[in-house]
């Protein structure tokens, strides 16, 4: 009985499956559509809309391209909307690290009073890393593969391997595991509300240290429940998850 009920079964499933599949196609269908349609708006100059229908899309999961990234940027350049404009700048960053883009970002922080977006020598290594990162990666790991072989080899010839070697060919792999992960490990942030608390610890009840505006941009370097750790002008802090676009 049990196996007839389960062969009765198999039918609904494969329609349950189907009907699911052919959902998930209409529903690419009419976002296609609607990305169409805001070209067309954003071709036409209506910006506003456009960038309405761009952001509906990407709420429902829809993957941002380049050139969307760049037209919402733009978008909100026409409506003055700084903090949305340096969102989609530094989204678009993130994918194409250019110094062009740094410089600008830059140069719209600092005729708004907004911190996080400094062309120091951080931002520049960063850029460097995301530019050239692999290729220092690959050149790195050339010395490394050869040590290891060597020390491979001497351990198959029972041959005597020095402390000290050991400890040289650790600290060079340390290293280099750390070069490999920290920039990945750190996030940014956009504020995204006016007079956003920044607490001591993570809590409602901890001290406040600053108030800080829309636009200005952190450093995420964890989470704790419903609050960000944020490196902010060289200090820890917590932020609410809510107040921050995360890039």
């Amino acid at each position: 009985m049990a196996l007839f009920h389960s062969f009765q079964a198999i039918p609904l499933k494969i329609s349950l499956f189907f009907c699911f599949l052919s959902g998930l196609v209409e529903a690419q269908i009419v976002s296609s559509d609607s990305l169409r349609h805001a070209d067309s708006l954003f071709l036409a100059g209506d910006q506003v809309n456009a960038a309405r229908i761009y952001e509906m899309a990407l709420a429902e999961g829809h993957t941002a391209t380049d050139p969307m990234l760049l037209k919402l940027a733009s978008a909100y350049e026409r409506q003055n909307d700084v903090p949305r404009l340096l969102y989609y700048l530094d989204v678009y960053f993130e994918r194409h690290p250019d110094d062009v883009v740094l410089r600008r970002m830059n140069d719209i922080a600092r005729a708004n009073n907004l911190s996080g977006y400094e062309t120091d020598d951080l931002n520049y290594f960063y850029l460097f890393y995301r530019k050239y990162g692999l290729y220092v990666l690959l050149f790195l790991l050339i010395p490394a593969g050869y040590v290891f072989t060597v020390l491979l080899l001497k351990s198959f010839r029972k041959q005597p391997i020095l402390t000290k070697q050991k400890w040289v060919v650790f600290i060079y792999l340390l290293l280099l595991l750390v070069f490999t992960n920290l920039p990945e490990g750190v996030q940014s942030g956009i504020v995204s509300h006016d007079r956003v608390l920044l607490r001591t610890d993570p809590s409602a009840a901890a001290p406040i240290v600053e108030v800080i505006g829309r636009g200005n941009k952190v450093s995420i370097l964890g989470t704790k429940d419903i609050y960000l750790r944020i490196l902010w002008r060289n200090n820890l802090y917590f932020i609410r998850r809510d107040n921050v676009w995360i890039i």
